[in-house]
């Protein structure tokens, strides 16, 4: 049974990884681990829902379709429209592989562009 509290995009909720364009509900900003702990770091509980690959060594930030496009901040990628990211379902919060390092709730899953881009940068100063 979906529960009322995920956005409306991860529901309903399956046992499995699902593949989601971005673009439509958010972009999602893939960084190498190191940096992205240090990211989570800096932002506390200003963070959105962040997904963890555990075997790609990266984290990806959820942020409002478009917000982040102009971005040039390598070794960060934006991915907006025309790319897909892989969600693992809302339960899987544990690693190992694909899981919510932050779990996304209805009214907490983007992070906001502008503390995201401003701790980035402090990150990879």
């Amino acid at each position: 049974m979906p529960s009322s509290d995920a956005p409306r995009w991860l529901r309903p909720l399956g046992p499995e990884v699902r593949t989601l364009p971005a673009g439509q509900w958010w972009d999602a900003v893939r960084v190498p681990l190191a940096t992205g702990l240090r990211i989570l770091e800096q932002l506390g509980s200003r963070t959105g829902a962040v997904i963890e690959d555990g075997y790609g060594g990266v984290l990806y930030w959820l942020v409002p379709p478009g917000e982040a496009a102009t971005w040039d901040v390598p070794p960060a990628r934006v991915l907006g429209a025309g790319s897909h990211v892989a969600v693992p379902p809302r339960h899987r919060t544990y690693a190992p592989g694909l899981h919510w390092r932050v779990p996304p709730t209805r009214t907490r899953h983007w992070t906001d562009p502008v503390h995201l881009h401003a701790a980035l940068r402090r990150a990879l100063s």
